[in-house]
């Protein structure tokens, strides 16, 4: 497995051209880069870095609600993959980290205990299918796989194991497969270690982030006032068990990337304190990546 982290952080605190962020992440230990959106897709750019070899881009990344009730915006985004895939795949840069979308007007005139909370993803399954399947014969073409995120903080209905068996049984693909983030599992209170068994084979990228629940704020609010009960973290702040995740998935044959998704609040307020979030993340996870 190969350590490397998400950009987005780094641009949100102002450093924001490919080539600086790569330096700084070849200095700091670094192997790999996962390239969110807001990152200039300049082909010049990609292909300057790549050529260095300091280190390596395995993913781009892009999550939006593409089965948007608003026709205009879903295809906008549609779009906006394809060319990311496109991309990629002319750069050699094995996939793309993506969501589903969520059609959120399928429930008018049903009701259900679970419509009361959010809408149901098990109805959008059909639209994102009949969306995706030429979406995933594109990337197919263009030899880049699809890494379906499982945050549901977003349009998205990869959401557990249950959507997971769904997704991979109908869109059949070789090129289909999960980006694995264990950190929303523990606030939904499903169990983070033992999907890496059935499913990772279809494990294409893993997020390394970590969540902390603040069990005395549950008790008053439970988990449907706010989400003020539970935070992001940096790995090694949280609850998850690091040595036991890296594990499990180097028994499943994963030797992919581990991408630092950095949304911890408390090294979140300036550059300095991305960094060092960043470096923490890092330094705690070599413990149990490449050491066995």
């Amino acid at each position: 497995m190969r350590l490397g982290f998400m950009t987005n952080i780094l641009v949100k605190k102002g450093m924001v051209h490919l080539d600086e962020i790569a330096e700084w992440a070849a200095a700091q230990g670094f192997e790999d880069l996962e390239v969110g959106p807001t990152v200039p897709m300049e082909r010049e750019l990609f292909e300057r870095v790549l050529e260095k070899g300091k280190v390596a881009i395995t993913s781009l990344t892009y999550c939006r609600n593409f089965l948007s009730t608003d026709s205009g915006e879903a295809e906008a985004h549609i779009a906006e993959l394809k060319k990311r895939i496109a991309f990629a795949g002319d750069l050699g840069i094995e996939k793309i980290v993506t969501s589903t979308g969520i059609n959120k007007t399928l429930e008018e005139g049903i009701y259900d205990k679970a419509d009361s909370i959010r809408r149901t993803p098990a109805r959008s399954l059909d639209q994102f299918v009949e969306t995706f399947a030429p979406i995933v014969e594109y990337a197919e073409k263009k030899n880049v796989k699809l890494a379906f995120e499982n945050c549901p903080l977003m349009g998205n209905i990869a959401i557990s194991p249950v959507m997971w068996r769904e997704i991979l049984k109908r869109l059949d693909s070789k090129m289909v497969g999960l980006a694995y983030d264990p950190s929303h599992l523990v606030w939904q209170f499903i169990d983070p270690y033992a999907p890496v068994a059935e499913f990772g084979d279809r494990i294409f990228h893993v997020h390394a982030k970590d969540t902390e629940i603040k069990e005395e704020r549950l008790k008053e609010c439970g988990i449907l006032t706010d989400f003020s009960w539970w935070s992001y973290r940096i790995p090694g702040h949280g609850l998850l068990d690091w040595r036991k995740l890296t594990g499990e998935l180097e028994k499943a044959g994963y030797r992919g990337t581990v991408s630092i998704e950095h949304e911890d609040p408390d090294y979140e307020d300036s550059l300095e304190l991305v960094e060092n979030g960043l470096i923490l993340g890092k330094e705690y996870l070599k413990a149990f990546i490449g050491k066995r």
